[in-house]
């Protein structure tokens, strides 16, 4: 069973090992990531982002037991088991499956994540236009039409990383 919990960034590390030697080295943690790569002084910064902030999901046959739960609160680097998950489990497996469907090759996700839509406005975090902000006149499958400003171009979404705004 899949919960969520949330876990100080500082001892992710610590709250992995002692939850191995607490239930066994058979669970699987997933953390969605992002990617900005922002240019400054000629140079490309990357920085990575978690998703869901100080959030995580972990997945063990033993979460089905509150008693289990209950007997892991006070591991190093965990804050809190997040309440409700045994009832959220189709949408937490939909919205994990999502986030790998979109993740690249380097395990971030990219640009597919999000659902885009027509006359909504964008920000992108790579390429030249780094930091712009753009609409969306139209979709194509390979292509999406878009407006910086005055200016009407056409990207592959693939491509280049953006956000909405």
């Amino acid at each position: 069973m899949w919960t969520i919990i949330k876990f100080d960034k500082k001892q992710l590390n610590n709250f992995k090992d002692d939850l191995s030697k607490k239930i066994g080295k058979d669970f699987k943690i997933y953390i969605p990531k992002l990617i900005f790569k922002k240019y400054r002084n000629n140079k490309i910064i990357n920085k990575e982002f978690n998703l869901l902030g100080d959030y995580l999901f972990c997945y063990h046959e033993k979460f089905k037991q509150i008693e289990h739960i209950k007997s892991l609160n006070y591991l190093k680097g965990l804050k809190y088991f997040l309440n409700g998950f045994g009832e959220s489990q189709k949408d937490i497996i939909n919205f994990i499956e999502r986030c790998k469907k979109s993740e690249d090759k380097n395990g971030f996700l990219n640009s597919q994540f999000y659902e885009l839509k027509i006359n909504k406005k964008y920000q992108f975090f790579s390429g030249p236009f780094t930091n712009t902000i753009f609409k969306i006149i139209e979709l194509q499958k390979n292509k999406i039409d878009i407006m910086i400003g005055n200016l009407k171009s056409t990207i592959k979404p693939k491509t280049y990383l953006f956000k909405p705004i």
